[in-house]
């Protein structure tokens, strides 16, 4: 357990800041697994960690807060577990490092707003095919009355 665990190429965390607890794990499973402890749950101290830069840092803490926390109770076997919630602790802090693209602000092209100004014609055509055609004695006000040569 003395190796670190690789999150990218830049960054890794050596497992002595990683804290693991077992506990017993939710669910049926017969007598065995009502003495077992073999869910596992590994959290990191962001904000104490020595591995990460103070940049680093602040971008995981603004995502996912100064404690970073994962599981696993899938499998009958602490070690395998173990592994399984380092995996997704490792994911999760890749996840929270990576740095987002600046969003570039853009207009719809002179050929997307006709496309969809074609596409609204067709549907307001559509759906005045669909209404009830008017007789020409419509006997409610404000109906314009059609003379019989429409």
């Amino acid at each position: 357990m003395d190796d670190p665990m690789i999150v990218t190429p830049r960054v890794a965390i050596p497992l002595a800041e990683i804290e693991l607890r077992a506990s017993r794990s939710s669910g049926p499973g017969g007598q065995h697994a009502n003495v077992t402890a073999s869910r596992v749950e590994a959290t990191f101290d962001v904000a104490g960690s020595r591995a990460l830069s103070e940049a680093d840092k602040r971008r995981v803490m603004s995502r996912v807060g100064p404690r970073l926390t994962a599981g696993a109770q899938d499998t009958r076997s602490q070690a395998r577990n173990r592994e399984l919630a380092l995996a997704r602790l490792r994911s999760r802090l890749a996840a929270a490092l990576t740095v987002r693209r600046a969003r570039k602000p853009t207009r719809p092209s002179r050929a997307a707003r006709e496309r969809r100004l074609e596409s609204k014609r067709r549907a307001s055509t559509i759906k005045r095919g669909r209404r009830p055609r008017r007789s020409t004695t419509d006997p409610r006000p404000g109906t314009a009355i059609c003379p019989p040569v429409c």
